[in-house]
């Protein structure tokens, strides 16, 4: 059995489905690959060479976790919670080319791989969404982990995807041709917990200060007008912050407007809210870099239409929209010493025929 899913990266929304904000998000033509069989005993082991690496353990549940984000045990213990029964031990490897630890999801592209291969092996017929569930129920709330749900959601269903979590979970997907983009790899580690304590925790600050003296106030509906009589009662960077998450909350909604065909689609115009989003996740959100900020510069100079930092920030990678001949972009990224690859949208998790790696 094979089975195969997508990196992503994020499009509009950045930084905002943790505060209950929709998302647009894209999966992307890198992608990570299980490939395996059943085996006689109730061992299960993973061969990772990529990172040489190799994990096991076996099937005898409730299973123990032995490190943090023990996402291959707690898919399992998810599962056997739901009332699959998990009997017999696996042989995997596991192979990829998503960029790792940058911003594109190789994690949770790995343990959506890992669901769907279970779900093929076991016969448990999940769809693409049961799929992205089952995945954000063992790697965040099963770790009470500080992520939302976009990860999971955009690598298993594929292709753009709207996600609103509130009032319920729902997604939107869109068909339309977006041509290329080029991914530029910082090579710089990424912080996430140092960026989201200023940026995640910031906010939360700021809006709770509001609803104690508004608790009907909706961060989804406020108008900036809206936001003024509380100015006094929070401190500067969480204005900052407030003012930058209601800009970036519209940007994302003009670009859904011009997806789902309410305005004229204009590659321009989709380049433009990139760069917007950008504006603000740089100068006021504070999560790009120096050299992320070159390669975005560079891309730009090169014939993008748009770009933008992925993900959580303070590293990793940013993106560049170019629907043609990106191999321009590809060298301008390159020369400010970045990796690039050129990308299109790609299909969710999935069986393949045959390997992708070999």
């Amino acid at each position: 059995m094979i089975v195969s899913t997508p990196g992503r990266i994020c499009l509009f929304g950045e930084h905002q489905d943790y505060l209950g904000l929709p998302v647009i998000a894209a999966a992307i033509s890198k992608r990570i690959q299980m490939k395996g069989q059943f085996r006689a005993d109730k061992k299960v082991r993973f061969s990772l060479p990529d990172v040489q690496a190799v994990e096991e353990f076996d099937l005898d549940f409730p299973l123990e976790y032995t490190k943090e984000r023990d996402y291959f045990k707690s898919v399992c213990n998810v599962l056997h919670r739901n009332g699959y029964a998990l009997g017999k031990g696996l042989e995997i490897e596991v192979k990829g080319n998503i960029p790792i630890n940058s911003g594109t999801s190789s994690s949770s592209a790995m343990v959506v791989s890992w669901v769907k291969f279970l779900s093929e092996m076991y016969q448990m017929h999940l769809s693409q969404k049961e799929v992205g569930e089952i995945t954000y129920e063992a790697e965040v709330l099963e770790f009470t982990e500080p992520g939302g749900m976009m990860d999971q959601y955009s690598t298993a269903v594929g292709n753009v995807i709207f996600l609103q979590s509130r009032p319920k979970i729902s997604i939107e997907t869109y068909a339309r041709e977006l041509g290329t983009f080029v991914l530029g790899d910082s090579l710089e580690a990424k912080d996430t917990l140092k960026i989201l304590a200023h940026v995640k925790f910031g906010m939360l600050s700021g809006l709770d200060k509001i609803k104690k003296i508004n608790p009907s106030f909706d961060l989804e509906k406020a108008s900036l007008e809206d936001c003024l009589p509380y100015q006094s009662s929070i401190n500067e960077a969480e204005w900052i912050l407030l003012q930058a998450n209601i800009s970036d909350r519209d940007i994302l909604l003009e670009a859904k407007a011009m997806f789902e065909g309410k305005q004229t689609w204009s590659d321009e115009k989709l380049g433009d809210l990139l760069n917007q989003h950008q504006l603000n996740l740089r100068e006021h959100k504070k999560i790009s870099t120096s050299k992320i900020d070159r390669m975005i510069q560079a891309s730009l100079e090169a014939g993008a239409l748009g770009a933008k930092i992925n993900g959580s920030g303070g590293g990793g990678c940013m993106f560049a929209y170019v629907p043609n001949n990106p191999e321009k972009v590809v060298a301008a990224i390159e020369k400010e010493g970045g990796k690039a690859y050129i990308i299109r949208v790609d299909e969710g998790t999935k069986v393949e025929k045959e390997s992708l790696f070999y």
